[in-house]
């Protein structure tokens, strides 16, 4: 049996996210706006999927909200099963993609948590975020920062558990502002007995654990006796935390499930298939991915489940429950290698009932939306691609075209790059980087003079298939530096391209400068193959740009530190660590630094000294 090979969904290449608008469901859900690399741009979620998304393109926009759908390439879609799992979701989608146009969310860097002291005699409440590691309880993890403050103020109102910090709390004389407003009971100074504080400690766990039944019942009869001792104060006090707990309480499950596993629900459509899996960890629904294998046509579901598990978990945390769509073929054996890769028992499951049952319905949903939409999508790309062949008069239609971009800053850190896009869209595992040395600052076509012959010198010795059409950044100045290096190679029949910026450098502009022809090809803005071009374009200077970003910053970061006599590796990466890297030091005082094992006091001077050159000698 031939395994089936595993890539993840992407936005298809030139596609236009109108033409999406059809194919969305009707339903409630998350959906994703993707610009043409990719890159999440806003999450958001709906009451009906089709008609919220449709809004974005037939009515007046903000100025905020033209920018975004101007840079629009995809949309994704998560079916749910009503709007309040849709919210849940869209909060967990926005903590970890961190869209552009989402930003009030986009800061966060974990889940959040509420950490209890439990170590200490009057234990503390307090934001957490980071391992859960150490003494304590972790109660979360919740959808955002605001939600675990927001949680924090309420418990404060409810149930007094000091919040201050354990210095502060150390060192008091005499009880705080807190304990004025009856936010805090005064552990500090010794006014309130353990006792009674365990109490308040107790209720307030048994609320984060999500027992707010029983805290309820408890303060219910804490009530009526008070009212029955005449305590009409404190009876009245007790009425308002009952009433106010039936109020905040909101469940951070998105299911009545606990635990971890994956829910994986398949689709099969046009001799093509996908496979959604959603991540269900700790009871919460922390998102779901669509992957589409590479798979004969006649591949039934069991075998596809088979050759996906095996390969989509081979370097990936495995969870003790996996819920299938069909049983995968050679369950026992499956099951067994998960065991043995993950150090504990897997169960796979394709049977089930309740609430599973629900869950896997709605994968399935969401496999085949995702399918018919890659399906609709892809007969787009073949337009693009026949336009693309008429507009350049080429012979065949082309199955692999490679794009070549210069990034640098003022000549420093050149690096070229080179993607590559196939009949199917791009193919992100043949893409290379250059760097570019041995050249002056600045040469732009020495530097693709350079990386064209490297990459070339590769093809010609077949380590990579040579293209039908190569893409040049650029106008007849690059082209002819090109053009040059194939010419050495013995590789001059290859079509060559350069595309330039129009007059005023507005997209949709673009002229295309061909080999030997003393004037430019101009297309019409509106024309499937500039799109398709324009795509390949903008994805070979995202490729550029980011891989000369990191070997800058790369470098900058060891430049300043190995300049410093007595930093080596060892001490350069303690320091580094220690801070959270560059950004951390660089803002770090004297004596932060002297803390760090292996470093004195003048060492450190020094390491601060050359971060701050213009501070005055203390």
């Amino acid at each position: 049996m031939k395994t089936p090979g595993v890539a993840e969904g992407a936005p298809t290449p030139g596609c236009d996210p109108r033409e999406r608008l059809a194919q969305l469901p009707e339903g409630p859900g998350v959906y994703r706006l993707l610009d043409a690399q990719g890159t999440v741009l806003y999450v958001g979620k709906a009451k009906n999927l089709k008609r919220r998304v449709a809004s974005y393109f037939s009515r007046a926009l903000n100025q905020r909200l033209l920018v975004m759908v101007g840079q629009v390439a995809d949309i994704e879609v998560t079916v749910t099963r009503g709007e309040g799992e849709a919210l849940l979701l869209e909060s967990n989608l926005i903590k970890s993609l961190k869209p552009r146009f989402n930003v009030l969310l986009r800061d966060d860097k974990s889940y959040p948590f509420i950490r209890l002291s439990t170590q200490d005699a009057f234990p503390r409440l307090a934001f957490y975020r980071g391992p859960r590691k150490g003494p304590g309880r972790f109660f979360g993890p919740y959808p955002s920062a605001w939600a675990v403050r927001e949680t924090l103020q309420l418990l404060q109102r409810l149930f007094p558990v000091r919040q201050c910090e354990d210095s502060f709390y150390r060192t008091r004389s005499r009880a705080c502002l807190q304990y004025q407003i009856k936010r805090c009971t005064g552990p500090c100074v010794g006014l309130v007995s353990e006792a009674v504080y365990a109490q308040d400690v107790a209720h307030t766990t048994k609320f984060l654990e999500g027992r707010t039944d029983e805290v309820i019942t408890e303060l219910g009869v804490a009530m009526e006796r008070a009212a029955a001792a005449l305590e009409f104060e404190r009876a009245a006090v007790l009425r308002d935390q009952v009433a106010t707990l039936r109020r905040i309480q909101e469940r951070q499950y998105v299911s009545g499930e606990g635990g971890d596993l994956d829910i994986i629900g398949c689709a099969l459509e046009g001799g093509q298939c996908c496979v959604q899996v959603f991540f269900i960890r700790g009871g919460r629904n922390l998102g779901n991915k669509a992957f589409f294998p590479l798979a004969p046509a006649d591949t039934q579901e069991g075998a596809l489940l088979a050759g996906f598990l095996t390969q989509f978990y081979a370097d990936k945390e495995v969870p003790g429950e996996l819920i299938c769509s069909a049983e995968p073929d050679d369950l026992d054996l499956l099951e067994a290698a998960l065991a043995e890769h993950a150090g504990h028992r897997v169960q796979i499951r394709s049977r089930v009932r309740a609430e599973r049952a629900r869950w896997l319905e709605m994968a399935r949903g969401n496999a085949a939306v995702a399918l018919r939409s890659r399906l609709g999508s892809q007969a787009g790309y073949s337009l693009r691609l026949t336009a693309l062949q008429e507009a350049l008069a080429l012979p065949d239609l082309p199955t692999r075209m490679e794009c070549f971009d210069i990034s640098h800053t003022m000549g420093e850190r050149t690096v070229a790059s080179c993607v590559v896009f196939d009949d199917a869209g791009p193919r992100k595992s043949d893409y290379r980087r250059f760097n570019i040395e041995g050249i002056t600052p600045g040469d732009d076509y020495a530097a693709m003079h350079q990386a064209l012959t490297r990459r070339y010198t590769r093809v010609q010795q077949g380590e990579y298939p040579v293209p039908d059409l190569v893409f040049i950044d650029g106008g007849r100045g690059q082209l002819g530096a090109v053009a040059g290096a194939l010419q050495e190679l013995g590789l001059g029949t290859l079509t060559l391209v350069g595309v330039a910026k129009g007059p005023d450098r507005r997209p949709g502009t673009e002229q295309l400068w061909l080999l030997g022809q003393g004037t430019p090809v101009i297309l019409p803005a509106d024309s499937p193959a500039l799109h398709l071009i324009a795509q390949i374009r903008d994805e070979a200077h995202r490729f550029a740009i980011t891989g000369h970003r990191s070997r800058r910053a790369k470098a900058r970061t060891a430049s300043v530190l190995e300049e410093i006599g007595g930093i080596g590796p060892k001490r350069r990466q303690q320091l580094l660590q220690a801070f959270g890297g560059m950004r951390g030091l660089t803002s770090a005082g004297v004596e932060d630094i002297a803390r760090v094992a292996g470093i004195s006091r003048d060492l450190a001077q020094r390491v601060h000294d050359s971060f701050h050159p213009d501070a005055p000698a203390p």
